[in-house]
């Protein structure tokens, strides 16, 4: 196997970490999953193809994984681990409770949304790939990523208004 490919394939590693835990909403999930998709381009090497961007594939393998999960836990349904499920603001110790309220918020409002504009909004907000690149790597037309990522961006804006609304009148 290449030392330079599997030096790449480290090198890439927090990206896709950050990539899997957006989609999956878990640091352990997302570590599995980044696990499985590094297993998978080691054992096949050769499927990448020199010249392209290893992020783009790798985040290609990881979507296809997350989807294979996503239609297993479909049919067996999902399962929680009661100890993952927490609200954390990752080490970026945010000190104010509003603030840690809207990351809570904001988290629980991606989760919420389609998988389809899950996966757009991930790649271009969080891991900040342009729309050309999401569309290969999702490997659909550019106009599909523009307007998933605004039906991503309204119906997370919705969601975060109607949590706040609902805070407030629990509050008073």
């Amino acid at each position: 196997m290449d030392a330079a490919f599997q030096q790449d394939l480290v090198k890439v590693v927090p990206r896709l970490r950050r990539f899997a835990y957006a989609l999956t909403g878990s640091k352990d999930a997302g570590d599995d999953l980044v696990q499985s998709a590094c297993e998978r381009a080691l054992r096949n090497p050769a499927a990448f193809q020199p010249g392209t961007r290893l992020d783009s594939w790798m985040y290609r393998i990881i979507q296809n994984l997350w989807l294979d999960d996503k239609r297993k836990q479909k049919v067996r349904g999902t399962q929680v681990d009661a100890d993952s499920v927490s609200l954390s603001d990752q080490g970026t110790e945010v000190q104010r409770l509003d603030d840690r309220m809207t990351l809570a918020q904001v988290r629980v409002a991606v989760e919420a949304l389609p998988e389809d504009q899950k996966s757009v909004l991930v790649l271009v907000a969080i891991e900040g790939v342009n729309y050309r690149e999401a569309a290969e790597i999702l490997g659909i037309p550019v106009g599909t990523i523009m307007s998933r990522l605004s039906r991503a961006r309204d119906r997370l804006l919705e969601i975060v208004e109607a949590s706040a609304a609902n805070g407030s009148r629990k509050a008073g």
